[in-house]
């Protein structure tokens, strides 16, 4: 059966999803045949709510991907307001919690569901400036650990992706200079494009990922790799 067949009659949920990768993950979902409400606080998509306040009733939920996010506090941790660290932690945590908890009773009842949570490099390797951003979506990994242990036999798993720089239009929208040194880092030399991340999300949102679960999944173009090398050309390909 084509995951098309498989997925028909189930219903996705993406937050996040005015742009980006949330859009791009929508996109990819409904092409893989799920049903897919779109949410975000912004308009133009089919429910509009902050994940950081009142959550709507989901209980009709299949698939749940919790992507809604901030990331533009900036500022280092001796500098930072209690202010902004709530606000990065009401969204990116608690908002995800919220989503989350919000899908899995009707999930546990029809023994079945998908959750993907979109954490972020910056989980694992932290991120100078952003110490309320790091944190939130190092969070997300505990959650997920934990509500795919607790629903590990009722049909339902839960995962988290962990996106690099990813070619979004906020991120093109950076000053060239800075996009330059970032890009410069990559051991492959580019960002990632949306639709690679909601490639791997959709995998995860399938019915033939039944067998993945708790697991935290990098796409980083091997951002965490050390590819420094004493080879002439650096590149250790010699």
């Amino acid at each position: 059966m084509s995951a098309a067949g498989e997925a028909r009659g189930r219903r996705a949920l993406v937050t996040g999803a005015a742009r980006g990768i949330g859009a791009a993950i929508a996109e990819r979902l409904r092409g893989d045949g799920l049903e897919v409400l779109t949410a975000d606080r912004e308009p133009g998509c089919d429910l509009r709510f902050d994940v950081a306040a009142e959550i709507p009733d989901l209980g009709a939920v299949d698939v749940c991907v919790s992507n809604a996010a901030i990331t533009d506090t900036v500022a280092p941790a001796h500098r930072m307001t209690e202010t902004q660290w709530e606000r990065d932690l009401a969204v990116n945590l608690s908002g995800a919690f919220r989503v989350i908890a919000a899908c899995l009773p009707g999930m546990r009842e029809r023994r079945y569901g998908r959750i993907v949570a979109i954490s972020s490099g910056a989980a694992r390797m932290g991120l100078p400036g952003q110490a309320a951003y790091a944190a939130s979506k190092a969070g997300l990994l505990g959650l997920v650990k934990t509500v795919a242990a607790e629903n590990v036999r009722r049909g339902i798993t839960a995962n988290a992706v962990l996106p690099g720089l990813v070619a979004t239009e906020k991120v093109r929208a950076m000053p060239a200079e800075i996009l330059e040194r970032l890009v410069a880092t990559m051991p492959t030399g580019r960002m990632a494009e949306p639709d690679e991340v909601a490639g791997l999300v959709a995998y995860l949102c399938s019915e033939a990922a039944g067998y993945v679960t708790g697991e935290a999944i990098a796409i980083d173009g091997g951002g965490s790799l050390n590819t420094f090398s004493l080879t002439r050309s650096g590149s250790g390909q010699d």
